[in-house]
Order: C-alpha cells, then sequence, then structure tokens
C-alpha cells in the first residue's frame, strides 16, 4: 500500500465533508474491494475515510418496504428473519455473495456503490425497483446505474441506505463462478401488481441490465413457459476465460426460467 491518512468520523456531515474537500480521498465501507485494491497499489488516495462509525447500518421492514442501512453487512441481511419474511429472495442473494468471511464484512452500501459488474445487489435493486438514499437525495434504481462501475453518484456522495419495494413474489438465480463466488450470470426475477422485472448481472460488458422481452412475455403470463423461444442476443455480453458471450446468453435463459420456477 501507498502512505495514506486516515480518519474514522462519526457524523455523516464531516465524512461528507472529509471527502469533499480532498479530491484525492475515498470511502472504506466494508472493505472487501476497495483494501485489494490498495493492496495492489491500483489506487492512491491521500485519505481514507472509513463509514464504519456513521451508524448507517440496520434493517426496517414495513408492509410495502424493506429499507436497510448502507454499512449492514450481507451477513445481518442474509440471517435478518425480517428479510426472509418479507423479501425471501433478498435474504437469499444476500447468502450466496463470498464467502462467510466476505458476508460478515462486506456491506449493501459498499457493494451498489462499487458496482461491479458481477455483483449480486445491483441486480436485486433494480428488479425491485429500489431507490438508493444519500447524504443528499434519492434515486430510483433506474436511474442509478450507468454502466461498469458507474453510478448516478457524484463525487463525495455517500450512499445511507437502500429501500426494496415487497414483490408479491420473487427469487434469485445465479450461476457463480467457483473461485470467487461472483456471479458468471445472475437473475433476479419480481413479480408485482404492475408487472414482472427481470434484472440480469454478471453477463453484461455494461454491468446489471433489465430484460425487456422477458418482463414483457412474463406481465402477461407468470410461467416458465411464457419465455420459451425468447433469445438473448450476444453481442453486448461479456466473453472471458470463464464463458462466452454465447454461454452466457445461453445462461440467462436458463438462470431465468430457474428464477421463475423458484418464485
Amino acid at each position: 500500500m501507498y502512505d495514506f491518512a486516515y480518519e474514522k468520523p462519526t457524523a455523516l456531515a464531516a465524512a461528507v465533508s472529509a471527502l469533499t474537500t480532498d479530491d484525492e480521498a475515498k470511502a472504506l465501507a466494508g472493505g472487501q474491494t476497495f483494501i485489494p485494491v490498495l493492496k495492489q497499489r491500483l489506487n492512491k488516495p491521500t485519505k481514507v475515510v472509513d463509514l464504519s462509525s456513521l451508524g448507517l447500518s440496520g434493517i426496517t421492514v414495513t408492509p410495502s418496504t424493506v429499507t436497510i442501512g448502507a454499512m449492514t453487512t450481507h451477513g445481518d441481511v442474509a440471517n435478518s428473519v425480517d428479510v426472509q419474511k418479507a423479501i425471501p429472495a433478498l435474504a437469499n442473494l444476500a447468502s450466496m455473495i463470498g464467502d462467510w468471511q466476505v458476508r460478515h464484512r462486506g456491506t449493501i452500501g459498499g457493494s451498489l456503490a462499487n458496482n461491479d459488474p458481477s455483483a449480486c445487489y445491483p441486480s436485486a435493486l433494480l428488479a425491485l425497483g429500489g431507490t438508493v438514499t444519500t447524504d443528499r437525495r434519492t434515486i430510483a434504481a433506474d436511474d442509478y446505474f450507468q454502466g461498469m462501475f458507474t453510478t448516478a453518484l457524484e463525487p463525495g456522495e455517500i450512499i445511507t441506505s437502500v429501500t426494496f419495494p415487497v414483490p408479491e413474489r420473487a427469487a434469485y438465480q445465479k450461476f457463480r463462478n467457483p473461485a470467487s463466488r461472483y456471479a458468471m450470470v445472475g437473475v433476479f426475477v419480481a413479480k408485482f401488481a404492475s408487472g414482472v422485472r427481470v434484472a440480469i448481472t454478471g453477463a453484461a460488458q455494461g454491468g446489471v441490465f433489465r430484460h425487456a422481452a422477458f418482463e414483457a412475455a412474463l406481465s402477461a403470463n407468470f410461467l416458465v413457459d411464457a419465455i420459451a423461444g425468447i433469445t438473448t442476443p450476444a453481442d453486448d455480453l461479456n466473453s472471458d476465460i470463464h464463458a462466452s458471450a454465447a454461454y452466457r446468453a445461453h445462461l440467462i435463459g436458463v438462470m431465468t426460467k430457474r428464477a421463475i420456477a423458484a418464485a
């Protein structure tokens, strides 16, 4: 690692000030991406601002929403009885992130701020039509994701909580990389009275995306057979040592069918 200053503010305003008064300062949430980046010297911040003492963890459930503090760990989401009852698919998704060490350090806010194209939470936020609340505004899921590792967050803006509407049914299915446990393809399907939303992670070069053709078919008929014959173009999908774009295109259909059946 390079040398850097370290701050651990206890108030949100102080954390925002530390980040906005120094263009090279970086926020530290759970550190599951940021610490390896520092160790590999891929980033050279002048200051690291630790967000762990801001009181941003916790889960609040109402009949229509689940709100999760940004510093809540994946393990806490997975083990929450309230989340398991309200949106079991969300708890199940959290239980599949990384291994138990990662789940007990990584945070939902850190994951969404980083927006890794293979991360799981972006698919849940997008499929459920959730919102991201920051120190200065609320951002709808459809406006939040703007490409690989890119979000609508402005410099120094801190996620404080994430809110998910409670669907009628939902499920998440993930084809994991056996080493990293990241999604080679992950599919989150959510059914609401107004229709069905389907979000795909791990597959596209631009990160998480909604599958419009699947959504239209499933909104008309929420059955596995409804998407039979619908294919996903491979043009903009990832191709790497783990899977070709064509293979990922096939997996999208397979994992979506599994998600429908699970829901």
